[in-house]
């Protein structure tokens, strides 16, 4: 103590001691060695008294008797400065908490995640329609595992099942494709009236903008089923179904361009499918036998013959099973789309 008052352009450090290391025990990394003279005498508070982050959070670990730090890893070099700074207060009753230091995340360039940069907030992700599930499994993983190659965990094997010891220290990568496909897994282990609630919930409420799809028709309920195996998240599933519930139905130009206007046969598969669409009954397997008879009369495949007729009522090329959809649509809205189609393809040739 040199009696300094506390003033401008003095702070108050800690002085290491010049020999010796200081030994960090951490439950990921092992043993970590830091030599004492690699170790400056550190600030603990400012000129004006302020603490500083180390010392505040020795402090508070105390108070609140901490007993296991886990953080990054990039925090581990300012371990040891808490390490002294614990023990110069006493261990006492209050031995030293564990400490982990978790390996960090990185993306597909092997860049770590950085929120300015990559896609990090829990809510962009709620707000496509990831399932919380899926995200608490997948999250998990990243730097753990089992050790016997199993990846899909409910919550309570999770809690009984993690170590920090089995946590890997090298860097981590956040695979979004790897995500996606944990989410879909989870989107099918739902059962129907689930996925239909899931759906009806993330629209009213973690959505960013109004969903066209009304999860809480019975059309919807019709096709939920045949939805749920495709979609990976709840946003796709309202993309599946916009054809039924758009105000203003209209057609992706790239797909119309393909599978209608460059097939020299579109115009004629479009016309004869109006005309056996207008009479059959409407339900899907005679939809199918239709379309099915009407491929083996030009010699084309059924799902050659189903592109240009798929393009022009649902409005793109892929998407839910043609006839199941159309059954659902209804016979008169299918055969407006038809005719909007025609007009189209007679417009772009005059």
């Amino acid at each position: 103590d040199r009696g300094l008052e506390r003033q401008l352009g003095r702070a108050l450090r800690f002085k290491v001691p010049a020999e010796g290391v200081t030994v960090v025990e951490d439950l990921v990394r092992g043993e970590v060695r830091f030599a004492n003279s690699t170790i400056e005498d550190f600030v603990v508070a400012k000129s004006n008294g302020d603490p500083l982050f180390v010392l505040a959070g020795v402090v508070d670990d105390r108070e609140m008797r901490i007993s296991h730090v886990i953080r990054a890893e990039e925090h581990l070099p300012t371990t040891p400065k808490a390490v002294l700074l614990w023990e110069a207060l006493g261990t006492g009753e209050l031995p030293l908490p564990a400490y982990a230091h978790l390996p960090v995340l990185v993306n597909e360039k092997r860049q770590k995640i950085s929120k300015r940069r990559d896609r990090v907030a829990i809510e962009d992700y709620r707000a496509q329609g990831f399932l919380p599930e899926a995200m608490v499994n997948y999250l998990a993983l990243l730097g753990w595992s089992p050790g016997d190659g199993r990846e899909f965990f409910t919550l309570n094997e999770l809690i009984s099942e993690f170590d920090l010891v089995n946590v890997n220290h090298s860097p981590a990568f956040f695979d979004q494709q790897k995500l996606l496909h944990f989410n879909g897994v989870y989107v099918r282990g739902l059962s129907v009236e689930e996925f239909i609630d899931r759906c009806r919930r993330w629209a009213a409420q973690d959505a960013l903008t109004p969903v066209v799809a009304d999860f809480a028709s019975s059309e919807f309920a019709r096709l939920a089923s045949l939805v749920q195996e495709r979609a990976a998240t709840l946003s796709e599933a309202a993309s599946l179904v916009e054809f039924l519930f758009t105000p203003e139905f209209s057609v992706e130009d790239a797909s119309f361009e393909k599978a209608v206007a460059r097939d020299p046969e579109g115009g004629s598969i479009l016309t004869e499918a109006r005309e056996r669409l207008a009479s059959c009954d409407f339900e899907a397997e005679s939809l199918r036998a239709q379309i099915a008879e009407l491929g083996e009369k030009l010699g084309r495949k059924l799902g050659k013959v189903q592109a240009p007729i798929r393009v022009a009522t649902l409005g793109r090329s892929v998407g839910l099973p043609l006839f199941e959809s159309l059954e659902v649509l209804g016979r008169e809205r299918t055969l407006e789309r038809i005719d909007g189609a025609l007009a189209r393809i007679a417009k772009s040739a005059s």
